[in-house]
């Protein structure tokens, strides 16, 4: 990894490590700087009836644009899993839909993030969630183990998305598929013009343009791929609803099943094992 992507990372942990504390009521005065949202981004982007059943802290610790466990169509018995779950609101939602044959996976980098998500899983009596510390660029399960990969504006932080697509394609089982909420940029917008619109931690620098965002998907080996903007973010930048498929049918390593006992979980209760809900 460049210096470059290594200090944008850091710069995106801190940030978001803030984000945890604040929500929680810790953040002090002299930390990092908080991340804002305004009407684009956060937890108005989900139903009031869905946010009243939650944990406050969950509720304010959602920073993202938009809300993919609506577009996700979970069923009872999947497996869910939340690339950058933040504090868990999405995590929490998605464990709802499975149910108790279902399970629902949060992977993050930060710790305060983690911490969060476990308070708030314990407040909301989940019991068939499960969160991973973890890279989404390195996803720690074991491959062909999950029917939906889901995320909420996060994809866009990636230093590496090639390997995000990658990774998510690999956890998925043949037939699964992946539907997340992320911020794309018009075609005609050059990745400079993208950053003056704003920072890569705000979400805005480091977005994909529509183009970019199928060819990468379609690159991992997705198919059936939608991107749908929903509401602008910035001047030719959107909030997006983004579609795809693994086919029901992968040849090669990418599609088989690798070794158990892949994963270094934070777990939050037990659940029991669960078949896909899809014909």
């Amino acid at each position: 990894m460049s210096e470059q992507s290594t200090d944008l990372l850091e710069i995106v942990r801190r940030r978001y490590a803030a984000a945890a504390l604040e929500a929680s009521g810790g953040a002090g005065c002299c930390g990092p700087e908080p991340v804002e949202a305004d009407e684009n981004f956060g937890s108005t982007l989900y139903a009031a009836d869905e946010r009243d059943a939650l944990p406050a802290e969950a509720v304010a610790a959602s920073l993202g644009c938009g809300n993919p466990t609506a577009v996700a169509e979970l069923c009872a018995g999947e497996r869910v899993l939340d690339l950058g779950s933040g504090g868990g609101i999405d995590v929490l939602l998605s464990a709802r839909r499975v149910g108790p044959t279902g399970k629902a996976y949060g992977l993050d980098m930060t710790e305060e993030m983690l911490a969060s998500a476990l308070a708030n899983a314990a407040k909301a009596g989940a019991t068939n969630v499960e969160f991973l510390k973890g890279a989404i660029e390195a996803i720690p399960l074991p491959a062909a183990t999950i029917d939906v990969v889901i995320s909420n504006c996060v994809i866009n932080l990636s230093v590496d998305k090639p390997a995000v697509f990658a990774e998510a394609f690999r956890v998925l089982k043949p037939g699964g598929r992946i539907r997340v909420t992320d911020v794309v940029a018009d075609d005609g917008l050059t990745p400079g013009q993208r950053a003056e619109r704003g920072d890569h931690v705000g979400c805005i620098a480091g977005a994909l343009s529509f183009a970019e965002y199928r060819a990468g998907l379609a690159a991992a080996g997705f198919t059936d791929i939608e991107i749908i903007p929903t509401h602008a973010v910035a001047d030719g930048m959107h909030s997006a609803v983004v579609r795809a498929d693994k086919p029901a049918r992968v040849d090669g390593p990418s599609g088989a099943p690798a070794p158990a006992g892949a994963c270094c979980a934070v777990e939050a209760g037990s659940a029991s094992g669960c078949g896909g809900c899809q014909g």
